[in-house]
């Protein structure tokens, strides 16, 4: 499959664009780009976990809404569009206390208007956290 994101879609550049927002207080980090599907993790800690100490349903979401939107707006002409979430869905399958959880983010259904986004989120050991859709809008630059 061609790659479906922009040729100035790097690691670092992506990464740097988390900066003093909630993706970096997250310290969520992109780890890799593919052809199709972007990944990144999220600790597990303080930061992220619910009051019972494990990992918050929220911040799982936050982790897939920013995978989601980061790869739909790496899809589209910058200069002439700008993609935005409009409906996102999480299923919770299992509890994390710590360490690391891992999202991969790849597209359904890449259209003029709308995409929407299919999102995994694993422990270290490859178990199923969440699974997660996002719908995102395409709007044109006015």
């Amino acid at each position: 499959m061609d790659n479906i994101f922009n040729k100035a879609a790097t690691l670092d550049a992506i990464n740097k664009m988390s900066k003093n927002t909630l993706v970096e207080h997250l310290k969520i980090e992109y780890t890799e780009i593919g052809s199709n599907s972007i990944s990144a993790k999220m600790p597990v800690n303080h930061t992220t976990h619910q009051p019972f100490g494990m990992l918050h349903g929220g911040a799982s979401v936050v982790l897939a809404e920013t995978l989601g939107s980061i790869a739909a707006n790496l899809t589209v002409n910058n200069s002439t569009h700008y993609c935005v979430g409009l409906d996102i869905n999480a299923n919770h399958i299992r509890s994390v206390m710590e360490g690391f959880v891992y999202g991969t983010t790849t597209p359904i259904h890449l259209g003029k208007k709308t995409q929407v986004w299919h999102i995994d989120i694993k422990t270290e050991e490859g178990k199923l956290v969440c699974v997660s859709r996002l719908t995102i809008a395409v709007i044109e630059r006015k």
